[in-house]
């Protein structure tokens, strides 16, 4: 079992910056890929950036590319999404997800997810 909890989440003006944190705990001595999601009222969860254990590059979804950047720390089990250039359609739940195999965009595929974030970009 994986536990991951997010912080970082806010309310920013559109524009403006914030980055996401995700600690994870547990049963990390396994190489997991870790990732972030979002979910806006009425909508599903998305994919919005992850990365692999091992690899050095990162999946991004096209609506995030250029203003989102996904980093990690195995070392610190740690991984961050420095989000730039927020917009209000930016505003979502933001969650952390882990998975035991490699990144895939689909949800409901990835296996430890943590409670949530609320961001929040107002214009």
């Amino acid at each position: 079992q994986v536990q991951l909890v997010e912080s970082g989440g806010g309310l920013v003006r559109a524009g403006g910056s914030l980055r996401l944190s995700c600690a994870a705990s547990g049963r990390t001595d396994t190489s997991y890929a870790m990732g972030w999601f979002r979910q806006a009222p009425g909508k599903e969860r998305e994919f919005v950036a992850a990365r692999s254990w091992s690899s050095s590059s990162s999946s991004y979804a096209d609506s995030v590319k250029g203003r989102f950047t996904i980093s990690r720390d195995n070392a610190k089990n740690t991984v961050s999404l420095q989000m730039n250039s927020l917009k209000p359609e930016d505003t979502a739940v933001y969650y952390c997800a882990a998975r035991l195999d490699r990144v895939v965009v689909t949800a409901r595929l990835w296996d430890y997810w943590g409670q949530g974030t609320q961001v929040t970009v107002s214009s």
